[in-house]
């Protein structure tokens, strides 16, 4: 039996479309921000990596909803997005003041961290375009009614970047129930782009304003207790008290509160270095109850950014499959795994790599 009701793959022209901010990410490879001299770009953005990773890891139709400022820079992230195959149709193009004072479109520099040095992120996405989008800059209705979308992806990094971005989010949402499409939303708790309207506070009322009409809610045990207010108590860094009962109730407490919810899913970090991490995975169901992906531990990480939402694209592309919700979160953990291995918010695993990882496979060297 699917875990969800999906819209036949015939009658649409996307298997999954996401919305939110697509940055131009600047890596200043094993160095430093502050002292660089060269950077690697690149593009990135929560919601977005999942559109990408389905299309460019699985194989699936995909597109983004976003914005960007018509200059040399915009064109650039479209270049890169291009270069990933997500269909670029619903980007909005605005026209650009050449300065910057009323649109721009938004830089993230990005350092890997190593050892004892964490991995920084600094973001300067002030006036973007993606925050400015409306509801009514996107016609929702033929996007989800007459081109068609089995899934749509969004989170709480979109939802956070302004007032009219919460709205844009809830008026997609909205939408895509009208149409039979499955929402999934990651919370993605970001502190920094909260605190300057509200903190948490602010946070849980957006949030919890979206959540009542989520199918798929992704999220750690940070995003849960900051975005929707449960607690998980006794949660450490070592992952055994991640998989805690205490862990499961919280799950067992957000599916009463929000029961339109079919899954619940989150990833399980334990930070021991900035290089190694463990890793694994759970998700939940009403038929299954709580189930486990492998846990790997003391697992070699050379950039950290983009695992969650690698989970995300892997756990989306078991369901659109018919596969079972516990294969499903193996291949989300073991796709995250994989895209861990490698620099950029974005994945560059296979899908036969996922695959194999998540039947069990090793790294021994392939000829």
């Amino acid at each position: 039996m699917p875990v969800l009701p999906l819209r036949p793959a015939e009658s649409c022209r996307y298997d999954a479309v996401s919305l939110g901010e697509v940055m131009l990410r600047l890596d200043p490879g094993e160095g430093r921000v502050r002292t660089a001299r060269s950077f690697r770009a690149s593009e990135g953005g929560g919601e977005y990596n999942v559109a990408r990773g389905l299309r460019r890891v699985f194989g699936l139709r995909t597109a983004v909803v976003t914005a960007l400022a018509d200059n040399e820079v915009g064109r650039l992230v479209e270049d890169c997005m291009l270069t990933g195959g997500v269909d670029t149709s619903y980007v909005r193009w605005i026209p650009y003041d050449g300065v910057g004072r009323a649109v721009r479109n938004g830089l993230n520099f990005t350092e890997r961290g190593f050892g004892v040095r964490g991995a920084v992120g600094v973001s300067d996405r002030g006036h973007t375009a993606a925050s400015q989008l409306r509801a009514q800059d996107v016609d929702w209705d033929h996007l989800f009614g007459e081109v068609g979308v089995r899934w749509l992806h969004t989170g709480g990094i979109f939802a956070a970047l302004s007032d009219t971005a919460a709205e844009t989010t809830l008026a997609a949402v909205h939408a895509a129930r009208r149409h039979g499409t499955v929402v999934s939303y990651d919370l993605n708790y970001r502190p920094s782009l909260w605190k300057a309207v509200g903190g948490t506070a602010r946070a849980r009322e957006v949030n919890s304003g979206i959540a009542p009409h989520v199918d798929v809610m992704i999220g750690n045990e940070e995003d849960f207790t900051a975005c929707l207010g449960f607690a998980v108590e006794g949660v450490g860094e070592d992952l055994r008290d991640l998989r805690s009962a205490s862990f499961a109730q919280m799950i067992s407490k957000v599916a009463a509160e929000y029961p339109r919810l079919r899954v619940i899913a989150t990833t399980l970090r334990g930070v021991r270095s900035a290089t190694r991490n463990d890793w694994g995975a759970l998700a939940w169901s009403a038929p299954t109850g709580v189930l486990e992906a492998t846990h790997r531990a003391d697992l070699e990480i050379l950039d950290r950014v983009g695992g969650g939402d690698s989970f995300a694209a892997g756990l989306i592309f078991g369901i659109l499959q018919g596969a079972t919700l516990a294969e499903a979160v193996e291949y989300g953990a073991a796709h995250g795994a994989l895209a861990m291995t490698t620099p950029g918010d974005t994945s560059m695993a296979t899908k036969a790599e996922v695959l194999a990882l998540a039947a069990g496979g090793g790294a021994r060297v392939q000829r």
